[in-house]
Parts: structure tokens; sequence; C-alpha cells
């Protein structure tokens, strides 16, 4: 080996980025490697952070000492929360972000990590050591070059054995118009892991300059955004104007005299997409009694023309694709700077992985992002967080850290993953949570920063802020509980906290900390409620501590089918509650499992 490592980082995108800094921030020397050292965490779809669910998870690598939230804060030109008509615990900020901007912020904080190393360069294949179990070595390069590590976390995206689509043409690519990255694709595949074909999309790019702007309505962002970083105090700069526009009868016409020239449905592409980001042609023809689809025209970027049709993702033939955006009032003179394409790649069946990320079948190789079957940036940036941070553990010999599905909406996709698989991209939303009052944008740094300052990935401003304000918030609980009548008053449908402000300004002798007042009140309105998921938590916990051998032997068990055996021989589950979330495994099952776990001889 020419160059020796602690880990090794392949892909540079949201995925590849939180692993590298993670592990770095925890004093491992990592090499995070590339194809393209200028595309490093490019948004290669919408550059938008966040969303319903996605927010969540922004807090939460946030929370975790992780990068996104703060990029967004930095690189964000309109913000706005989402679901504010309903309760708390579905609130979610998102926002559109300056594409060039957010690209070049991350390699400005990765560059400044001093065990970061950033390498441009294509790697052919993982080296392993053929020991008792096969463990991983380092890399090779297709330059000739090999690296030593000790571990090595694959972010490879869509790029393995990438096929992109547009209309009738095909080819090879990892995005498009980059290379994609068969070699090593064809290496993990004879690992003998168990893989899917999937599929993902993107519209058309149009030239704002040639919009009629004028026919579409006005979208703008907040007034007061919503941070996504807990360290960030306000965003006080002004925002963009996204608009807001539809599809009509012409527009599916269209698309329905062509959709024999659509790869998605002529056969040409195998690969399964996600079925809640469909394409319009896939939109026209599941949903033929709806006269129109909303469309949003967000710009991506504050330095660019390059305007994005977010709900226009498309796979047809250039000149259908020309013919379906001319048909919207407004965009007949739209000029087509990038057209619209689908690409399907290779995923690893996810059930080949433990929960901290770790291949079972590999120790030290780690899978994080659309390579494990999910879609979006935010799932994938919290994956290569917490790959980050085990492959750290594995090397410093400290235990994995796992998080459960009651520690947040992280711990809820990888616990999915894991334990379901996927037969489509994975895309997280609130209704995945069983805790969803528990699990809320405002509580996360409460959730998960005291892990962050445990492993060294706070900082030490991170580490104050949250001391501090945890200080405050049980000074004003105590505070609550003390005065019945304003606990009563604040309970009472329609009083807000901000009602009692210069109360709390008294209690706490200055101004509370920023989202502390949020959180108090949530927690003080909907005591009950929470109370109620607590002593759900419990039963969850209690579940997920009846651990399961790792060389137990589920064909064994007499009072269990043939199918259910062979379900749990293939995920494997660590507890008896991963047990229960395996699909097709019964109530009845898990009674008789949790019977034969009791006995003497399995608690060896």
């Amino acid at each position: 080996m020419q160059s020796s490592f602690d880990v090794v980082v392949i892909g540079a995108g949201h995925a590849g980025c939180e692993a590298a800094r993670a592990s770095a921030r925890m004093g491992l020397r990592t090499a995070l490697l590339t194809m393209n050292l200028d595309l490093i965490a490019q948004m290669s779809c919408n550059p938008a952070v966040g969303g319903i669910a996605k927010g969540h998870i922004v807090r939460e690598v946030d929370a975790l000492g992780g990068i996104m939230g703060e990029l967004t804060d930095r690189a964000g030109i309109q913000y706005r929360l989402l679901n504010t008509s309903r309760g708390p615990a579905v609130w979610s900020p998102r926002a559109q972000c300056d594409k060039r901007l957010y690209r070049s912020l991350m390699r400005e904080i990765l560059e400044t990590e001093p065990n970061i190393i950033l390498m441009q360069a294509e790697v052919s294949s993982v080296c392993f050591e053929e020991t008792s179990r096969r463990r991983v070595a380092g890399v090779r390069l297709l330059d000739g070059r090999s690296l030593s590590a000790r571990a090595v976390v694959v972010t490879a995206g869509t790029f393995l054995n990438g096929l992109a689509h547009v209309g009738e043409t095909t080819y090879h690519c990892g995005r498009n118009g980059e290379p994609p990255s068969d070699l090593l694709g064809e290496q993990l595949r004879g690992l003998g892991l168990r893989w899917v074909r999937l599929k993902t999309g993107t519209p058309a790019r149009l030239d704002g300059r040639t919009i009629d702007w004028s026919r579409f309505e006005p979208q703008a962002g907040d007034e007061e955004p919503a941070p996504f970083s807990f360290l960030t105090e306000r965003i006080d700069r002004e925002q963009v104007v996204c608009h807001i526009a539809y599809t009509n009868q012409e527009t599916h016409r269209i698309l329905r005299e062509n959709i024999h020239r659509s790869p998605l449905y002529s056969g040409q592409i195998h690969g399964v997409g996600p079925r809640y980001c469909p394409s319009i042609e896939d939109k026209v023809v599941k949903f033929p009694d709806k006269l129109r689809h909303q469309l949003f025209l967000e710009p991506e970027g504050l330095a660019t023309h390059e305007t994005y049709i977010n709900g226009l993702s498309t796979s047809m033939p250039i000149d259908v694709q020309q013919a379906v955006i001319a048909s919207i009032p407004g965009l007949e003179n739209a000029e087509m700077i990038r057209p619209g394409y689908a690409i399907e790649y290779d995923a690893i069946d996810p059930r080949e992985l433990n929960h901290s990320l770790q291949v079972k079948a590999v120790d030290g190789l780690f899978l994080a992002g659309q390579v494990n079957g999910t879609s979006g940036y935010e799932e994938a940036a919290c994956q290569g967080l917490m790959a980050g941070i085990n492959a750290a553990c594995l090397i410093k010999d400290l235990e994995p850290v796992v998080l459960r599905r009651d520690d947040g909406y992280t711990g809820i996709l990888i616990d999915d993953l894991i334990t379901k698989g996927v037969d489509e991209p994975y895309r997280m939303f609130t209704s995945r949570a069983e805790f969803r009052l528990h699990l809320r944008i405002d509580n996360a740094d409460a959730r998960l920063t005291p892990i962050a300052i445990r492993l060294g990935l706070a900082t030490e401003e991170r580490r104050t802020q949250f001391e501090a304000k945890r200080t405050q918030r049980a000074l004003l609980e105590a505070a609550l509980e003390g005065s019945p009548a304003k606990l009563d008053w604040l309970k009472q449908t329609g009083n807000r906290i901000s009602g009692i402000q210069d109360w709390i300004r008294q209690v706490l002798g200055y101004e509370p900390a920023r989202g502390l007042l949020t959180t108090v009140e949530t927690e003080v309105k909907y005591s009950g409620y929470i109370a109620q998921q607590r002593r759900q938590i419990e039963r969850l916990r209690a579940s997920e501590g009846r651990n399961i051998p790792a060389t137990f032997c589920f064909k064994q068990i007499p009072g269990l089918s043939c199918e259910i055996q062979q379900k749990l021989e293939r995920v494997r589950p660590a507890t008896l509650g991963q047990a229960a979330r395996v699909p097709g495994v019964t109530p009845a099952a898990i009674a008789i499992l949790d019977v034969y776990l009791s006995l003497p001889r399995q608690a060896q």
C-alpha cells in the first residue's frame, strides 16, 4: 500500500461528506475520494434541503454535529416552514439553496478539516484481508495507486453501473455527464451480497430569462425563516420568490400520445422508481381523471438563470419534453438548458447491513446513501454521518452508535432499511414514526447532542450553547410547575407562551435561547400525549432489550412456519423488537420466539 489512512470514504456526495467529516472529527486520518473535486456535495436534482420529515432529519444531523444544517442556513435563498397548520410534531423546515454556493461552502469546510485528505480518483476495487472473516484492508485506484485503511465507507450514490435514459437514447453515467463506477460496482456484486436495481429521475432545467413570470402565481418565503442549525441565531437576508404552475389537458394529451416512446413504459427501464416522486408521464397514466398537476418553478441559485421545474420529472424524448413545456402557459418560449432524464443504478439490499451500517459479512466495510436504496440528500446525509461515526468507533474499539426508533428519524430510517429492505427508493415520511410527538424538530438537540458531545463531534460553541439551553429549560419548567395559574393558562387552547414572555425574562434574568419557548410550550400543551408516548417507548425499549444471539438458529424453533424461519434467517434480527418488525412475522411467532429465547440454554 502506498498511502495509509484510518478511514477511506468513496464518494463525496451528501453521504460521503458527512461520513468523512465525522470520522475526521473523531480523530482519524480520513481520505475522501471523488471522481471530480469540483462537484463535491453536488445537488444533482432539486437544490432544496428539508421538507416533510426530511427537515426533521436535517435537524438531527445538525444536533449530531453534522454539516448539512449549517450549510443550508448559509446557502439558502428561500425558506419555508411546512405544515404549520397542523401540530408541532409534523412541522418541517425546507429551503431552496444556491447550488453552486452550497457546493463551494462544503468544499471549504472539508478543506479546513485537518484530518481529511481530498483526492480526485476513481476507486476500482476494495481490498480485503482473507482471514477467518473477510476484512477490509484498503482500496485500489484506477490509476494504479493503493490506499490502506482499516475501514472503508462506500457512498457511491447512483454511480454503480449507472445507466441514463432520455427517450430511446441510453448512455452509461453516474450522474448526467459524469462517468459511472462500473468496476467497483462489479466487484461489490461479486461479494455475494444481494442487490436491487432502482431508478430515479429529474426534470428539465429552463433559462429563466425565457419564462413569462407574470403568468404564474408567486410563492414567497417566510418572513421569519426557521433556521436548520441550532447554532444559527437568525436568517435575515433577502429571499427569492418561487412560482406555482400547473399542467393542463394539452400537456396530458402530448404525454398520452407519446407514451409508447417513454422508456418507463416501453420496457427499456427495468429498475423500480420512487412511488412518491413519480415522473409526469407516470402521473398522467396512473391518474387519468386528474385535470392538472401542480408544478413549482424554483431558481437554482442567485448567480444563474437556471430554473428547476419541480414536479415535471421525465425521461421522455427531448422533442416530447419541449412540447410538454411549451404547452404550459408562460413557458411557450422557454428554452431548455438541460433535458430531464432517468437513471438506473445498482443498490445493495440493505438487509445485508447491521444497525451500524457495516456489511454483516465484511468487517470494516460500511455503506451509506443511495447505494442502500434510499432517495434524497437528507436520507443520504444522516446515513453518511452514522456510517462515519461507526467506522471510527470500530477503529477506536468503541461500541457502535445505534440510534433507536425513539431516538430519531435517523434511527427509524436505518431500522426500516436493515429490517424490511427496499423494493423502491426509500423516502422518509413522518408517518413512518411511531412517536411523532416525541421526535419534533425543536427537540432534536435534546435527543442527540449529548451523543455528539460524548464522541467529540460537537464544537465548543455547540456544547456551550446546548448546556446553556438545557439549564434555561430546567429553570423555566420548574418556575411553571411552581406557578399553577400560569401553567394552567398555558395549557388552554389559543394561549401562547409569548403572552407570558415578560415573566419568563424575569425568571431567567435574560432572553431565552432560540427555540426554547417552542419546546417548553409544546411539552406543556401536549403533556398528556407525550406521557402516553413515553410509556409506549418504554415498552419498545423492553422488547429491544431482548437480544438475539448472532449465532441463533431460527430453523431450530419447531413452532415457527418454514416461511417465517426463512424471513428471520434472511434478516438476522439482533433483538426481539427488530424481529417483530420483519415483514410477514406474526405476533404469534414473536410470542414463540420470546418463550424460546427465555430458555436457559439460549442465554449462553
